[in-house]
């Protein structure tokens, strides 16, 4: 069985590296896909994992599935479209190591899986099923994503989420929070960021945001806090949990790190979701922290995700 099975996009991060002799800027190619990072970042922590989504039969999608390989990640459920072409994000970095995107994406392989290519041998064998909303932006994907929710649900799988908000890929907010909305009564776990709470809410507060979701039917919400770490709630309480401090070189990828390293901390206290309380929450939090912390001192996502050691080692 599957530790975590993750469906949604994988992509190239072209992330800004600078300019050239010439003055022209230059952009590293790095893998990614926050569904993809995710299941890197649960992989490096010695979690078995498998990806479900759509790429490319060209360069990039073959890049993008070794790299999977490479970080012991299940390709069963990765279709290789040669009628599409692999999604890019162009990805722009500020001194503070915060980004802004642009998306090659008009449109991308991710947004092009359909519901008759779900592997649901892979779904059905899953302990953790996640997802994001990038997979809610287009057809077919969404009715492949709803697709895969329900065969998750049938088989019992305990459902995690982070909508992981890109403004860029929707019509407008209005549409982007209906959507986003629209997965929440799935799901067991929900990740947001403080920015995506009013959203996938209505509420900007943390504590209202989380409240709202708890109220829905999920288990455990957290919201991240940036550098100040995350706010954490279940049926018995809520409370914020403070990030590591560190200089960040790039945040891509805090989000996924920080939301891989807490799916780890669940999967190894074997709760079911219903039983998790305040301090096991807390507890999963404090490691996905740490494993955010180590996973910016790096540029790009998926080759700064750190190991096991790493992470215990911070923790000590």
């Amino acid at each position: 069985m599957f530790s975590v099975t993750a469906l949604g996009e994988l992509l190239i991060d072209f992330t800004d590296a600078g300019t050239s002799i010439g003055g022209q800027k230059l952009f590293e190619r790095n893998p990614g896909g926050a569904p993809a990072n995710v299941l890197v970042a649960l992989s490096r922590l010695g979690m078995s994992t498998a990806f479900i989504g759509k790429v490319g039969a060209d360069m990039h999608g073959d890049f993008l599935r070794a790299t999977l390989v490479a970080n012991d990640v299940s390709c069963d459920g990765l279709v290789m479209d040669p009628d599409c072409f692999t999604t890019l994000a162009f990805v722009a970095l500020s001194e503070d190591g915060e980004r802004t995107f642009s998306f090659a994406r008009k449109p991308g392989a991710d947004t092009q899986l359909r519901p008759e290519e779900l592997n649901r041998s892979v779904i059905e064998d899953s302990r953790v099923f996640h997802v994001g909303s990038l997979s809610l932006t287009n057809e077919p994907a969404r009715s492949a994503t709803l697709a895969a929710l329900d065969i998750a649900t049938a088989a019992g799988c305990v459902m995690s989420y982070d909508p992981n908000y890109r403004a860029s890929l929707w019509p407008d907010a209005q549409t982007a929070g209906e959507q986003m909305r629209s997965v929440v009564p799935y799901m067991d776990l929900v990740k947001i960021s403080d920015e995506e709470a009013g959203l996938v809410t209505g509420f900007a507060d943390p504590a209202e945001a989380a409240a709202a979701l708890l109220d829905q039917g999920v288990k455990v919400v957290c919201v991240t806090l940036d550098a100040e770490g995350a706010y954490v709630a279940t049926k018995d309480g809520s409370a914020t949990v403070p990030g590591f401090r560190v200089d960040a070189v790039d945040t891509t990828g805090a989000g996924d790190s920080f939301w891989g390293g807490f799916l780890c901390a669940f999967v190894d206290s074997r709760l079911d979701p219903r039983d998790v309380r305040l301090e096991d929450a807390r507890s999963f939090a404090r490691f996905g922290n740490a494993v955010a912390s180590l996973c910016v001192r790096g540029r790009g996502a998926i080759p700064s995700m750190p190991t096991l050691s790493e992470v215990e080692k911070l923790l000590a």
